[in-house]
């Protein structure tokens, strides 16, 4: 399994094999973010004539420029012509009037000579560390500069808030090493699917993996798709302002190279969604949904139509899938069909609103376990409550593997019959942690409900505005959980109430079908895909036990990157509200959750196992396992190795390898 503290872009081979693997070690074992690169990532323009070089990026340490080759002079023009271009990028986004010009920060770059029989990692990586907040801050935005991941300039820059809002909205986002690998690794196969959590950066890297694939190629035709129609209008209104921000010279032709769409369609329009625009493309007829048609079964028929038509060009190169746990299997096999590339498909599991079957296994690709939207105190409760961990009768468990991989950490109590599932602080919510504050809050109440629920949500709205002065309309969303008329009486009322009360314009999304700007957002389950706000109020009345309610009150809990509020009724909710409020006090105080496992037999039925594809090997470790395999003595292994290269290039093909290996060493042992 490949670790998200790690990113290796530099090609491994046998000069620096060792160092690469000590450097992984390090990050690995310290917990600490690291990549290595050999030239900025994102940008095939940038090449050096020096090939033994490499750089290692670390946040709140300086730039290691490290020569593995012992050659000073090459290495002093590889170091000089790199700032020259990390200078360059900086220039393209707007970032030196934020960390100045190279002569500004070049105390932030140290040079090392690296020599198997003196390196040692931990003097080279704790000599580099920055102890000013000041100039971490600038080593982090020239971090983002050479991964890609670009930060706001206008957002990140500037004197440090005064208050916690604008602190965590100032924050430098970093890719980890599981996203950078999605956005720069080529695939090996059609259809690559990413499980990621909710808040783990999902939408924002098909962002990326868009604009790479856009820029590659000037005549690729690319399908953004997801389930929801106000996901959808807000993709389309983002790439335009991502694209710019990302400096992307090649203009957008929508519906020529480029669709933003949801998935299903209308009759009338042939563009306004993927099924309805692969019929299209293809001649076929469109089936509206109807009680006898759903949306799983008009796929199947388009995909034995595409089938029979397999002597047509198909309508897209690529397609991206967002929001994926919403889809059949039907409409990504009808993708494929419909691409003559790739598809991505982005989802997770755990946020299924319409299925109530448990998914008893799923096998991505790239296994996304960092939540960077969400505090991960409210990750935990939203997991707790949406698996009903903190219930006698589970909903939902993982084995301990499948916990590592979300990324919890997993300790055995009581002989295994508690498990303390715990995971790790990130450094955007720093901030939250120092000034001691929840980031969820459960609201009883304990009068009539729905009678009493908008001015509980008044007085909520209220509590957050003096808690947070700088606080406006976009920074809340209200999600409204319940089926039935009560909730959109409930949002008729507060659509009075607020603009009297607070002076803030509603925007009732499950009618506008878009996030408005400078309107405070409310909306029902099925229309927050994708979508995050600094504070969420959660409403519903009973907290129900069938599975698609939880899966959703696990996505809603999630769209808050500072707090959420969470209100319910208190009678309705006897006994599971004390057990409930029980395990959030245990997360809030302790950090982590005690859960009892459940009997083997409960185990069964509503296990889920993820089996991640294990295909992110390097080449070189690759061969290096044959040659370990063959017993293969070090002295012959350099010359093996070209050999390999020459013959078969760098393809996964054991047998073949070990054939060209086992051929070679035999007439070299035999010399």
């Amino acid at each position: 399994m490949t670790s998200s503290y790690f990113y290796p872009q530099t090609t491994k081979n046998n000069a620096n094999h060792r160092l690469l693997d000590e450097i992984e070690r390090w990050s690995i074992s310290n917990r600490q973010q690291v990549y290595v690169v050999s030239k900025p990532l994102g940008d095939d323009k940038y090449t050096y004539g020096y090939e033994n070089a490499l750089v290692i990026l670390s946040p709140k340490r300086r730039l290691i420029f490290v020569d593995y080759g012992a050659n000073q002079s090459e290495f002093n023009t590889f170091v000089e012509d790199f700032i020259e271009d990390l200078g360059s990028i900086s220039d393209k986004y707007r970032y030196r009037s934020a960390i100045g010009r190279p002569r500004d920060w070049k105390d932030l770059i140290v040079s090392m000579t690296y020599s198997a029989s003196t390196w040692n990692i931990n003097h080279a990586l704790n000599s580099a560390s920055i102890e000013e907040p000041a100039r971490q801050r600038i080593a982090e935005l020239l971090i983002s500069l050479l991964t890609g991941s670009i930060n706001n300039i206008d957002r990140v820059s500037g004197p440090e808030p005064s208050t916690l809002l604008d602190r965590v909205k100032q924050k430098i986002l970093l890719f980890d090493g599981d996203q950078t690998r999605f956005i720069y690794q080529k695939p090996t196969k059609q259809q690559i699917r990413i499980q990621g959590l909710s808040g783990t950066g999902k939408t924002e890297l098909l962002l990326h993996k868009l604009k790479e694939l856009y820029i590659s190629s000037e005549d690729s035709r690319i399908a953004f798709t997801c389930h929801n129609r106000i996901l959808a209008d807000n993709l389309r209104s983002r790439i335009p302002e991502f694209f710019d921000f990302m400096k992307v010279e090649q203009q957008i032709k929508w519906r020529e190279r480029l669709w933003c769409m949801h998935a299903w369609g209308s009759q009338g329009e042939p563009n306004s969604g993927t099924y309805r625009y692969i019929c299209h493309h293809y001649g076929l007829p469109f089936h509206p949904w109807s009680r006898s048609m759903n949306f799983d079964t008009a796929c199947k028929i388009a995909l034995q139509q595409v089938k029979e038509k397999a002597g047509l060009p198909p309508p897209f190169d690529t397609v991206l899938i967002d929001e994926s746990q919403d889809f059949p299997d039907s409409f990504f096999e009808l993708c494929a069909a419909s691409a003559s590339s790739n598809v991505y498909i982005a989802g997770d599991i755990f946020q299924s609103i319409f299925d109530e079957e448990i998914v008893a296994r799923i096998d991505p690709d790239f296994l996304l376990s960092k939540c960077y939207r969400t505090d991960p105190k409210t990750l935990m409760f939203a997991h707790g409550l949406g698996m009903g961990l903190f219930e006698s009768s589970k909903l939902r468990w993982l084995e301990d593997a499948e916990w590592e991989a979300c990324g919890y950490s997993v300790e055995k109590l009581a002989g295994g019959r508690t498990q303390r599932l715990r995971r790790e602080p990130l450094r955007r919510f720093e901030d939250l942690a120092q000034e001691g504050l929840d980031s969820v809050e459960i609201i009883p109440s304990p009068q009539s409900f729905y009678p009493n629920a908008a001015q509980t949500i008044v007085s909520t709205l209220q509590q957050i505005i003096r808690d947070h002065p700088t606080v406006n309309p976009d920074d809340v969303g209200i999600i409204l959980l319940d089926n039935g008329s009560p909730p959109f009486a409930l949002a008729d009322e507060l659509e009075q109430l607020v603009p009297r009360i607070i002076g803030w314009s509603v925007n009732k999304a499950y009618e506008s079908k878009q996030k408005l700007h400078n309107s405070l957002f409310i909306s029902n389950k099925n229309n927050v895909k994708g979508l995050e706000f600094p504070f969420v109020i959660c409403v519903t009345r009973s907290i129900y036990r069938y599975n698609s309610y939880r899966n959703a009150l696990y996505m809603t809990l999630t769209r808050s990157f500072i707090k959420t509020f969470l209100i319910i009724d208190e009678i309705s909710n006897q006994p599971v509200l004390p057990e409930i409020v029980a395990g959030l006090q245990g997360i809030q105080r302790n950090g982590y959750m005690d859960v009892t496992a459940p009997s083997l037999e409960e185990q069964a039925l509503i296990r889920t196992t993820i089996s991640v594809t294990e295909d992110q090997q390097s080449f070189f470790d690759f061969v290096s396992s044959i040659f370990d395999e063959l017993d293969v003595e070090d002295i012959f292994r350099t010359r093996l190795y070209d050999i390999v290269v020459n013959i078969n290039g760098e393809a996964f093909d054991r047998e073949k390898i070990s054939q060209i290996v086992d051929f070679n060493y035999r007439q070299m042992a035999g010399q």
